[in-house]
């Protein structure tokens, strides 16, 4: 029997969210992943494990990421992308996901013995067989979430992350403090799996049984060249760590990573999350025929209103939150951190760099823009090595540089953005920028260094910059500020936030 085309394939589709919804249930789950992960990091670091601990099984995992890339085989944009799905497709898409798990699992197993021999550590055999197993659960999560992302059902995504946030916490804290080393890591890796996989098909069930093998081809053609789309990108983000562990060794490849760890953290915690809702909401525009240039505006306003105050804060309070967080033992941490943080106050200035062109049609450009962006990203951090884990994290800024010579002009012609309102949206950013951190580099410069600040002088001089920040953005009147204030009236207590929103609108006005 033929089954009839049906948005409502594998399962009841719930009530599609509006895009501020979406974000928001999407943003929870963020914050809530990132508070157990970040806590569990926090406690792990500073009571577990060593740097070198660390920075083994970084080398493990930035080994296995590079090859993961082939996990998805881009089901999740064909997914979200197609017009109508049935229940036939549904099938071909879980019987791929779970191919690729097998191809996946087995390559990072392969991978095992020749990393251990070449960092002359016996242990990353064991972890990297532990960390590929943990990819052969992953299919049971990889259609539920394209298909509860494909209506923007984020509240499924919620669930999905923050019960694969605690098992992983769960597990690598109760081995961490048994003393099992880098291996807690490892095992919190496969617990995160499975936790992910049981309750995305408890959610959404979409299980690869019976297996389908006929017609693949539109499927392959399209997860083929996003694949090596996927893998041009991992080698650019996911190598760094086995570059600086083979060149400067497992101490310093801890610090690094720890360092890119927390900025990533800290980022991902800002706009992460939203990252996910703009896809299918971009989506919607271009299926309506209107423009995108507008609407992409829009984005950088809101990422650069939040994520540039809060990188460059996080940049100048790198030492205290170090020594705060994680003791002694990581100062070196710190410098690296200042130098990471800045770097991604231009990689977030040019968003969605890769998802619209792929929303466009236009993947063989981007390709080639991937791929030169590759080879900038691994060249420049060789080359920064040379003067230790500090140059390697400087090299970031100069990367970032170059990131955006490589991509400005691209979306610009994509969806024909307004150069001269992007300045703009950059210069009020910044202004809040600085507004926000004024406050803590005074007390810095009148009151306490960033070596011997306290607890409460540091949460006071970064309150008050989020008030100067809050006010400078309605004093340039920031394009951002009403989707903001909007943002969080949808949260829990948001009511209480409607003064404020009155406040901004009569400082539009």
């Amino acid at each position: 029997m033929t089954a009839q085309p049906s948005d409502q394939a594998g399962g009841r589709e719930p009530a599609t969210m509006s895009v501020r919804n979406a974000a928001v249930w999407a943003m929870a789950g963020q914050y809530l992943s990132f508070a157990i992960q970040f806590v569990t990091s926090v406690i792990i670091s500073r009571l577990f494990l060593t740097p070198t601990e660390v920075g083994l099984f970084s080398v493990a995992l930035s080994a296995a990421l590079v090859v993961s890339m082939l996990q998805d085989f881009g089901l999740t944009r064909y997914i979200a992308g197609l017009p109508r799905l049935d229940a036939e497709e549904l099938q071909r898409c879980s019987t791929l996901a779970l191919l690729f798990s097998f191809v996946v699992a087995g390559l990072i197993a392969s991978a095992a013995w020749p990393m251990a021999r070449t960092y002359h550590q016996p242990s990353l055999l064991p972890i990297m067989l532990i960390i590929a197993s943990s990819y052969l659960v992953l299919p049971l999560a990889v259609v539920p979430l394209a298909l509860m992302g494909r209506t923007m059902s984020f509240r499924g995504h919620f669930t999905v992350n923050v019960g694969g946030a605690l098992a992983q916490g769960t597990v690598a804290l109760a081995l961490a403090a048994a003393g099992y080393s880098a291996f807690a890591l490892a095992w919190g890796t496969l617990a995160s799996g499975l936790a992910r996989g049981v309750i995305a098909q408890a959610l959404r069930p979409a299980l690869p049984w019976p297996p389908r093998f006929d017609r693949l081809r539109p499927i392959m053609s399209t997860g083929s060249r996003l694949t090596t789309l996927y893998a041009s990108g991992a080698i650019g983000t996911r190598t760094p760590d086995m570059i600086v562990g083979k060149l400067l060794g497992l101490l310093t490849v801890g610090l690094y990573s720890r360092a890119v760890s927390l900025s990533d953290q800290f980022r991902t915690l800002m706009s992460g999350a939203i990252g996910s809702v703009f896809y299918p909401a971009f989506a919607r525009i271009r299926d309506r025929g209107e423009p995108l240039g507008p609407a992409y505006l829009r984005v950088v306003a809101g990422y650069t209103a939040v994520i540039w105050p809060g990188m460059a804060g996080l940049a100048l309070a790198a030492v205290p939150v170090v020594r705060l967080l994680y003791g002694p033992g990581w100062h070196g941490v710190a410098p690296m951190l200042t130098l990471i943080a800045l770097a991604e106050l231009l990689l977030v200035a040019m968003p969605l760099q890769t998802d619209l062109p792929i929303l466009l049609g236009k993947l063989n450009r981007l390709l080639i823009y991937n791929f030169v962006d590759t080879a900038l990203s691994l060249s420049v951090l060789a080359a920064g090595c040379l003067w230790g884990g500090e140059g390697a994290a400087a090299s970031r800024i100069v990367y970032a540089v170059g990131w955006m010579a490589i991509y400005a002009r691209f979306l610009q012609g994509l969806v024909g953005y307004d150069v001269g309102a992007l300045i703009t949206i950059y210069a009020r950013s910044a202004a809040g920028t600085i507004a926000a951190i004024t406050p803590l580099a005074l007390t810095y410069y009148f009151w306490s260094g960033p070596e011997t600040i306290s607890i409460p002088a540091l949460l006071a001089a970064v309150s008050a910059g989020v008030a100067l920040w809050f006010g400078t953005l309605i004093a340039v009147r920031h394009p951002a500020l009403d989707d903001l204030l909007g943002l969080a009236a949808h949260m829990p207590f948001g009511h209480l936030l409607a003064p404020l929103h009155r406040l901004a609108r009569a400082g539009a006005g």
